[in-house]
């Protein structure tokens, strides 16, 4: 299914988009130092699957994109997992860091 218009304005203007990652993943945008994972569902699920794709990138730094409605759930979610990444809205607005 093609992305979305919203998705690929999200992961913002990336070297590589769709960087294939270990056991058949992807990650949605590679561009130097960053990670980027948009995930506009807001299911926990999903969200979950989205932290362990940039759990695997372990020289950059990390963004995963969520609406600004699912950002508080997200850092709960992230806090749990133990990944250091930046949680922040689809418009890069607003950003939360977790350690």
């Amino acid at each position: 299914m093609p992305e979305s218009r919203s998705h690929k304005r999200a992961k913002g203007p990336a070297r590589r988009t769709e960087v294939p990652i270990s056991r058949g993943r992807r990650l949605d945008a590679k561009r130097g130092k960053y990670a980027i994972e948009v995930e506009r569902s807001g299911s926990q699920k999903r969200i979950v699957k989205a932290i362990s794709r940039l759990k695997t990138q372990t020289s950059s730094k990390k963004i995963l994109r969520v609406p600004q409605s699912d950002m508080k759930k997200t850092v709960s979610i992230t806090k749990k997992s133990g990944v250091k990444l930046s949680v922040t809205n689809l418009s890069k607005t607003k950003r939360r860091t977790v350690k």
